[in-house]
């Protein structure tokens, strides 16, 4: 493996510092499914507690830059050529459920495009990552999108109603970066959804085309109402050739 930036190094150790508040409050979830206030104002509160730790630790090491957080939105710094753009839990839904499958998302937004991005996955200990020219890799182990070419064989993901009765095989999976994630490394072979938010899909963008699959181009200072289609090379014609028919 290609060595990683010194920003990447910061984002990893952020990532695995929140990971670990993450997870405490996750195996309290049980309890809260029965208790009378009910697990939705702990979700925000373990919400806020992961993105005041990501966020005091990536200020540590780099305090000019700026920040966008799901949860606090956009701060403003010296440095707006450099923005982290932050999603404590990818998943909450997924979370307030007590489903382990939720993630930690961080990116790094420099002079216009992603240069480096991460999503961690704290309960299957599974760390995505991926830098600018440097590949894609979990866990260290280098990624690539998947190669089949006949959509029959594909699997896709989408949380998007709209797609239920498309004639492609999907998943709702409830975590658009853990779909982006997996396209990267080939468990899914396409995403395609509407309405995202830029935290959401952030990291994923650089995942998969470090992994070699293809993402549409979208102005990227919009934070909100995003459209992605992602996929591997060999079958993105053909899932939006579907895609617009639909």
């Amino acid at each position: 493996m290609n060595s990683i930036s010194a920003n990447l190094n910061i984002m990893i150790k952020a990532c695995e510092k929140a990971s670990r508040s993450l997870i405490r409050d996750f195996g309290e979830i049980e309890n809260l499914q029965v208790s009378i206030k009910g697990p939705s104002d702990f979700v925000s509160s373990a919400d806020k507690k992961v993105e005041k730790i990501i966020i005091e630790e990536l200020s540590k090491s780099k305090k000019k830059f700026s920040i966008l957080s799901e949860e606090t939105g956009l701060l403003e710094n010296e440095d707006n050529q450099n923005l982290w753009i932050i999603d404590p839990i990818d998943g909450t839904s997924n979370f307030l459920h007590g489903i382990p499958h939720f993630a930690i998302s961080i990116a790094l937004k420099s002079h216009g495009e992603i240069t480096s991005g991460l999503i961690f996955d704290p309960i299957k200990n599974e760390m995505f990552f991926a830098e600018k020219n440097n590949g894609s890799f979990l866990n260290n182990k280098r990624i690539r999108v998947s190669n089949k070419k006949k959509l029959e064989e594909c699997l896709f993901a989408t949380n998007e109603k709209k797609y239920n009765n498309i004639d492609l095989t999907t998943r709702k999976t409830g975590s658009a970066a853990l779909d982006m994630a997996y396209v990267a490394c080939g468990r899914f072979d396409g995403f395609f959804q509407e309405n995202l938010s830029l935290w959401d899909i952030a990291s994923g963008i650089i995942l998969v085309k470090e992994a070699g699959g293809m993402v549409n181009e979208f102005d990227l200072s919009k934070k909100k109402n995003i459209e992605i289609l992602a996929s591997s090379s060999n079958i993105n014609q053909k899932m939006l050739e579907k895609l617009h028919k639909f």
